[in-house]
């Protein structure tokens, strides 16, 4: 039974999710006003049936005091009215009494043939510790309400039936169960209008959606005004939009200078290779110097294509890196860094002074940034010229940030290409007789960036080139 139980929910909240949205909102509406409507009716109707009862009682009591006031004792021990008749039980809805003497005995008037029941509380005001009492009974299948007064040594009961009461919450229940249909079917309505009202812009959000999806266009943004959850989720959506066609505009420029880098080298192994073989075809051997001067150029070159792919890849790879962000020191990053770099070239002097800096970030996008500035430093620097390497920490308009130093030897950076030196594929005009791909420096800013951090270079103090990172502390 309990898994019938859970099937038939589950099978009920499915059906539930797959209704529109404007379905729900409208059923909400109309069930929230069917239980206000419930609460204030059952309310209603128990307070008004509380004060027509109390009505009915006073009336009650009064006619039970004017009877006893009209009332004599017969001849045969009975109860007679002064025109000697005793019309209560002759009319369908006529009162009925009797009379509990000091003796506990029931005597009810002449031709009444129905005895009213007797209990505990109906002894009580007999014999006097109650002076009078209300009661609901049941005579002949039918209820009535019964007062019982004290009356002489005894007690007089008399009752009737509520049916004025009862008629009246009839009418009351239907006017409310009238009131509250008319209610529940408007709010339905009213909820219904409210619900396509509000759920326009989401409509629309849903449209431009649909229609990105199906062209991809990433210009199809949306009108947006107020500052409500929905405007706020269309303002989210644009900028969503935005980040996407910027995102394509980027990988679109990376590829057409991937392409327009990889043409040099491609075409210049294409060149050699070709050479080759046209000199194999022919039967005409090149020089023992001249084909070795080929096959060291066809292995700078394709250790250059190497490079390149390689950065390329590193590039692709941060723009949508799954490696976790974590807390880390950013000194073992540092560390792990110049070592990778003493191995990469030997003889390079790299002199270190560091201190810990916590940060949270990517351990591999940082170091392979500082390793892109170190390769860079030791390209430029004269042999056994060393490189200064300082981490310590800034504070910047209140804030504290790590600050990673890295200065060179070398001739240093031309004042004009400074703006530059971080932009892909951007190589200076003395950088372009030296093997690179212009990537290295790309690379930095770009992880840098994504860290929520900002790199420049300077001027050093012995005319090199200063590379200056700043990353937030980790709080």
């Amino acid at each position: 039974m309990t898994d019938r139980s859970s099937a038939a929910a589950t099978a009920v909240r499915r059906r539930w999710q797959r209704t529109p949205l404007r379905t729900r909102l409208t059923t909400i509406a109309a069930a929230a006003v069917a239980v206000a409507v419930i609460a204030v009716s059952v309310a209603a109707i128990v307070l008004i049936r509380g004060q027509l009862l109390d009505q009915f009682d006073r009336e009650l009591r009064d006619q039970a005091s004017g009877t006893i006031s009209a009332m004599r004792p017969s001849e045969g021990g009975g109860i007679v009215v002064p025109d000697g008749s005793s019309p209560w039980d002759r009319e369908r809805d006529a009162p009925l009494l009797q009379i509990i003497t000091d003796d506990l005995e029931a005597v009810p008037p002449l031709r009444q043939t129905v005895e009213l029941p007797v209990h505990r509380g109906d002894v009580d005001v007999a014999q006097g510790k109650d002076q009078i009492r209300y009661s609901d009974v049941k005579i002949r299948g039918e209820r009535y309400r019964m007062v019982t007064l004290h009356y002489r040594d005894g007690a007089l009961q008399f009752a009737r039936k509520p049916t004025s009461v009862e008629e009246s919450l009839a009418k009351l229940t239907l006017l409310l169960i009238v009131i509250g249909a008319a209610g529940v079917v408007g709010a339905a309505l009213l909820g219904r209008t409210v619900a396509r009202a509000g759920l326009a812009p989401v409509d629309r959000l849903t449209a431009a959606t649909e229609h990105v999806a199906a062209t991809q266009d990433l210009n199809a943004a949306i009108a947006v005004t107020g500052d409500d959850e929905v405007a706020r989720l269309g303002r989210a959506f644009n900028s969503m939009l935005a980040a996407l066609d910027a995102s394509r505009a980027d990988q679109r420029r990376l590829v057409e200078d991937a392409s327009h880098e990889l043409r040099t080298p491609l075409t210049s192994l294409r060149t050699n290779i070709e050479l080759l073989l046209r000199a194999e075809e022919s039967g005409r051997s090149l020089p023992a110097a001249d084909r070795a001067r080929l096959l060291r150029d066809l292995d700078g070159q394709m250790v250059e294509l190497t490079h390149l792919t390689s950065e390329l890849v590193e590039l692709a790879r941060n723009d949508a890196s799954t490696e976790p962000i974590e807390q880390l020191d950013l000194a073992d990053v540092v560390v792990a860094a110049v070592e990778r770099a003493r191995v990469r070239v030997p003889g390079v002097i790299i002199q270190t002074a560091l201190t810990p800096a916590p940060v949270v970030g990517r351990a591999s996008a940082l170091e392979r940034a500082v390793l892109n500035v170190l390769d860079n430093a030791a390209k430029w620097s004269p042999p056994e010229a060393p490189i200064d390497v300082r981490l310590g920490s800034r504070h910047v308009d209140s804030h504290r940030y790590a600050e990673l130093q890295i200065e060179d030897c070398g001739p240093g950076i031309a004042t004009e290409d400074v703006p530059r030196v971080f932009e892909r594929f951007y190589r200076s005009t003395a950088a372009r007789s030296m093997p690179g791909s212009g990537l290295g420096l790309a690379i930095v800013h770009q992880a840098v960036t994504a860290h929520g951090g900002t790199v420049m270079v300077e001027c050093g103090g012995a005319g090199g080139a200063l590379v200056r990172i700043l990353l937030p502390y980790a709080v």
